[in-house]
């Protein structure tokens, strides 16, 4: 066993003994070395004496503790900070016997409570994407076609109908068309059937096209040409942020014009969703932005919500990919 090994198997008690008893003997040194004497009754120099050497053997209990149980200090303040939706370096598992052994467990817990939360929100996830689907097909395939059957029997009925009667009628029917396609417009947000027939790009204009002729935002978007393969999933999380980060421009930063843009960079895809709105880095993170981070947390990517120059919202989305490792 060496050195170090024989330090870590000093327990925590015995440390903390260790360092108090080291400073009681050098005082007792002192006392029984030096020429300080102790009268009855106590005079003053006397007193002033004890009572420097007092003072002088709290500061360095105090010193040789905060010394000793620094590694602790850090562990508190990664305690306090600690966000399972936004992984941090893990403390460094320093110190002696107790101290360094607490550290490693603290970060074995954190890697079992990462680990145990990717899985669960992995399989919420896979859940709420299989309803998206089943509510979207009901939709399409069942509320879509009744209302396409009660628009043709408005026609059949309009147009063996009076006059004043069948313009009434017209009026029914152009009021379930726009019911119609509002509907559609629903099942497509829930289930972008073009990301799996045509691609992440593809996608992305469909949803900006979407955005801007139901609303009056306007979106200026650079798609990069070159965007490596990724799977499926990959492809599902980046659309879901960016069609979170329109949804909030729209109904919660009331902005006017929002940059989208999905460029390759060197050992990742990098997502840009950045508006004028009012700006939410500073308000307490919703149901949303957790949404994005759990996301995020799936694929090893990194999510960033930050106020944009001018003001606004800035979503930044770091997607990892396998040129992480290659040369320049």
């Amino acid at each position: 066993m060496n050195s170090g090994e024989g330090r870590r198997t000093v327990s925590l008690f015995w440390r903390i003994f260790l360092l108090n008893a080291a400073v009681l003997v050098a005082a007792t040194m002192v006392l029984l070395l030096g020429p300080v004497t102790v009268s009855t009754p106590v005079v003053l120099t006397e007193a002033l004496v004890l009572a420097v050497g007092l003072a002088l053997m709290l500061v360095a209990n105090g010193a040789l503790l905060r010394i000793g149980l620094a590694p602790l200090h850090r562990l508190t303040r990664a305690m306090a900070t600690l966000d399972l939706l936004q992984p941090a370096p893990r403390p460094i598992a320093t110190g002696h016997a107790g101290i360094a052994d607490l550290i490693r467990a603290f970060n074995t817990m954190i890697d079992r409570l990462e680990a145990e939360r990717a899985t669960s929100t992995a399989r919420a996830l896979s859940a709420q994407e299989d309803e998206r689907r089943r509510v979207a097909r009901e939709l399409h395939d069942e509320v879509g076609q009744s209302l396409t059957a009660v628009l043709l029997q408005l026609e059949q009925v309009a147009r063996h109908a009076p006059a004043p009667l069948s313009a009434e009628l017209r009026q029914v029917q152009e009021t379930t068309r726009a019911g119609l396609d509002e509907i559609r417009r629903i099942a497509r947000r829930l289930r972008p059937g073009v990301l799996e027939e045509l691609g992440l790009a593809s996608a992305l204009k469909a949803l900006i096209t979407e955005v801007t002729g139901h609303t009056d935002l306007a979106v200026t978007h650079r798609l990069g040409g070159d965007l490596p393969p990724m799977d499926a999933e990959t492809e599902l999380v980046i659309y879901r942020v960016a069609q979170e980060g329109l949804t909030n421009a729209v109904r919660h930063a009331r902005a006017s014009r929002v940059e989208l843009s999905l460029q390759r960079q060197r050992g990742e895809v990098l997502l840009r969703v950045v508006d004028d709105g009012r700006g939410a880095a500073d308000a307490p993170e919703g149901a949303g932005i957790r949404g994005m981070r759990e996301r995020a947390l799936l694929i090893g990517a990194q999510l960033e919500v930050t106020r944009s120059t001018s003001g606004g919202t800035e979503v930044r989305l770091r997607v990892p990919t396998e040129e992480r490792g290659t040369a320049p």
